[in-house]
């Protein structure tokens, strides 16, 4: 097979993933000027979520960065980056509840939430180990360690097709919260529906990104002999 073919995948995937890193920055700059008619900020609006559910002891906390916002299950931390824990944008509301709606997951002990927390370690070893295991069987004509490498970066994939529905639910739990309590009022809600979808297709991207890559990888193990 022309070599061409394994570079254009590599091309393909790297543009899916840019694509929709760069529509959910568009949303994110769009929807980080407008400010919510509550003029609430987002560090008010988690801190309202979690004492609405119980939350207490989850702490709101300020975190370095552009849209490096999480919920930390071991530490019973939300995390949010400065814009958002300060601004009152429809954004900043969005943001916040969404990582709010994991800590309800934590809350109700949400599989795959757990499941996700646990294939962190092996997804580490896996990211660093799987292509250098790979390169190591490519040279030394080896190919069951090519295989290897291969389903190492499996767990890689794995873990995307877990992390979707996890960010899904988080941001149908955000909605929810959003409507009942009203921290977001009229068309307002329609604006923060679209900038978590927005969120939610970067991790659609890395689904699709992963495999592709595993397929790059099998054509090139496919294609040995040649």
């Amino acid at each position: 097979m022309d070599v061409t073919i394994y570079y254009i995948i590599g091309a393909i995937s790297f543009a899916i993933v840019s694509l929709a890193q760069g529509y959910v920055k568009r949303n994110y700059n769009k929807y980080s000027k407008v400010d919510s008619k509550g003029n609430i900020t987002g560090a008010e609006i988690a801190r309202k979520i979690l004492k609405a559910n119980g939350l207490d002891k989850v702490y709101v906390v300020e975190t370095q960065g552009v849209l490096t916002d999480h919920y930390d299950p071991s530490r019973k931390v939300v995390r949010l980056s400065s814009s958002n824990y300060n601004d009152t944008s429809i954004a900043a509301v969005a943001v916040a509840a969404h990582e709010c709606g994991h800590a309800l997951q934590d809350k109700d002990n949400y599989f795959l939430l757990r499941l996700r927390a646990a294939l962190v370690p092996i997804v580490n070893i896996s990211n660093k180990a799987g292509y250098i295991i790979i390169m190591i069987g490519v040279f030394a004509n080896i190919f069951n360690l090519v295989i290897l490498g291969i389903m190492l970066l499996g767990a890689i994939l794995l873990f995307h097709l877990v992390t979707l529905p996890v960010e899904i639910n988080a941001s149908k739990r955000a909605m929810e919260k959003i409507e009942k309590m009203h921290l977001l009022t009229g068309d307002e809600v329609g604006k923060g529906r679209s900038m978590l979808i927005a969120a939610a297709l970067t991790y659609v991207a890395s689904v699709l990104s992963s495999l592709l890559e595993i397929f790059r990888l099998l054509l090139v193990y496919g294609n040995r002999d040649e």
